[in-house]
């Protein structure tokens, strides 16, 4: 039996590189060799014990890859096919989809906790972050790579930039609006770059990494906001005079970030939340005006499926957002542990890594 090496949650605090089982194709999936994946925000809460995946299991839900095999029932792609697909893979067949929520699809339990819908690559089935990666339901998730795209380019559609696009779709962002941005990392700086291109005209970034403001400078922030150096909120209201912003999006998963960009809020305003909570969020009763203000509270899961994948994509192609400048380090996979090291220690500026089997 052919065998790959793949990143396996070994117990908490430890991902290790080890090897498995090269996976059999069903009728419905494709596998994939992969040519560069990274890590996530999310593997770093499984590495910490924060989100419970089973033991064994291979981490990562961002590929890009050439198709090395196709199930029998798989119509209308070919083997050496360069391709992506989202981290969430919806089967496009359950009510979630129907309903037109495609990264729902799925449900049950894990672990006393509920699967997170149709993300299922390293959650409840193996990932990415290795040789090789089998998609389910190949025909609903797998999109083809425009030719003269480089896998940095495209390696943050998969994930990332679904789920900051997301965030700023969810918030009903309109043409002239003023939006704030808390936390610029890598989801937080692509919800920037997500409202601008929505038609926000003031979009506010609000980090305290010299780097990362700078990235979302580059990705559209017209100001940003130190949060050590002034209080966000009152610089916020400040810079609106009063009025607050009509949309807040909350990109780090804190009571803190929650908190404040519940308070920036105008009358009537939307708070979207894409952070990863690892504990009870509180709503305090002045910020939320009783109940009485009119607030819209939302959250994102990455939108998944071949459809987004393509018009991500295409953002990409026609070159209105550039996100290849967010991969600051790169790791073959015989290194990653060393990568998840570095990036779950957020040291040395990193931004995200390319993994490079």
């Amino acid at each position: 039996m052919k065998k790959m090496r793949a990143a396996v949650f070994v117990e908490l605090g430890r991902i290790v590189l080890d090897e498995k089982p090269v996976p059999d194709v069903g009728p419905l999936d494709a596998l994939i060799r992969i040519t560069t994946t990274t890590i996530c925000g999310t593997d770093v809460h499984i590495l910490k014990g924060e989100y419970p995946v089973a033991r064994g299991l291979t981490i990562g839900h961002e590929p890009v890859g050439i198709i090395e095999r196709l199930g029998s029932a798989v119509q209308g792609y070919r083997e050496g096919e360069r391709v992506i697909a989202g981290a969430i893979t919806p089967s496009g067949h359950s009510a979630a989809c129907q309903c037109g929520c495609l990264s729902q699809d799925g449900a049950g339990t894990k672990h006393g906790f509920k699967a997170l819908g149709g993300w299922r690559f390293g959650n409840t089935i193996d990932g990415c972050q290795a040789d090789y990666v089998l998609v389910p339901d190949a025909m609903v998730n797998l999109c083809p790579v425009p030719d003269g795209l480089t896998d940095e380019q495209v390696l943050m559609c998969p994930d990332i930039m679904s789920t900051g696009f997301g965030g700023a779709e969810s918030g009903g962002i309109s043409i002239g609006d003023t939006v704030a941005v808390f936390a610029q990392g890598p989801i937080g700086l692509c919800a920037t770059a997500g409202a601008k291109l929505s038609g926000a005209t003031t979009v506010i970034g609000v980090d305290t990494i010299p780097g990362r403001l700078a990235a979302a400078r580059l990705l559209g922030a017209d100001i940003t906001i130190d949060y050590r150096a002034v209080d966000p909120v009152r610089e916020i209201m400040r810079l609106t005079d009063g009025r607050g912003v009509d949309v807040a999006i909350e990109a780090l998963g804190t009571q803190a970030t929650f908190e404040a960009a519940l308070r920036v809020l105008r009358p009537g305003g939307t708070l979207s939340s894409l952070g990863v909570y690892s504990g009870d969020l509180r709503i305090p009763l002045d910020a939320f005006a009783a109940g009485l203000g009119n607030h819209r509270i939302v959250t994102t899961l990455c939108p998944g499926g071949k459809e987004r994948m393509r018009r991500l994509l295409a953002v990409i192609e026609s070159g209105r957002v550039d996100l290849k400048p967010m991969v600051t380090h790169r790791f073959r996979l015989d290194d990653i542990e060393a990568a998840y090291d570095l990036f779950a220690n957020q040291r040395d500026g990193v931004l995200k890594v390319a993994i490079t089997p």
